[in-house]
């Protein structure tokens, strides 16, 4: 039976560490404590919450224009709680906690209507996207380095080539 510590349970479970604590401390979630007092959750414990919170035929949504959603395409869903709702006018702003991180999201006031999402509450944001950025931050401890530079091109020479195609 393999221990897991509360914030290894948490991301298995795709909750927020903070919402762990809470169930443990309700004693919503059995573990057991290390001799320094840590809790750790067993394998058969987050099978049972993940059984729990997931029926076994797929949950149907409603919705006020077609029917019901049985199933979504989007894989990239992140799981965490609620930490902010804006409304403003017809948009509205969507601060969500997924670990450590914090994801905004701005959607219409009558999909935030139609969600009742509160402060607190666990949500889901499923991201469609084609392009995906990623950087390096700079180290703090070395300094940035330096481009070298490069000797001027003589004029109308851009150095790089454009390729167009004939319509």
């Amino acid at each position: 039976m393999a221990l897991l510590t509360v914030r290894a349970a948490a991301d298995r479970l795709g909750i927020g560490y903070s919402t762990l604590k809470q169930w443990i401390y309700r004693g919503e979630v059995r573990t057991t404590q290390t001799a320094g007092g840590h809790h750790r959750v067993a394998d058969a414990e987050i099978e049972r919450l993940l059984a729990r919170h997931a029926p076994s035929q797929p949950s149907a949504v409603p919705t006020t224009q077609s029917g019901l959603i049985v199933a979504i395409s989007g894989r990239n869903r992140l799981h965490g709680f609620v930490d902010e709702v804006r409304i403003d006018g017809l948009l509205g702003q969507v601060r969500l906690r997924i670990g450590d991180q914090t994801l905004t999201a701005v959607i219409t006031r009558d999909a935030l209507d139609e969600l009742k999402l509160r402060r607190g509450d666990d949500a889901v944001a499923i991201v469609k996207s084609t392009e995906v950025m990623i950087a390096r931050e700079a180290s703090v401890t070395q300094p940035a380095r330096r481009l070298k530079s490069t000797p001027a091109r003589p004029s109308g020479h851009s150095g790089s080539r454009v390729l167009s195609r004939k319509k």
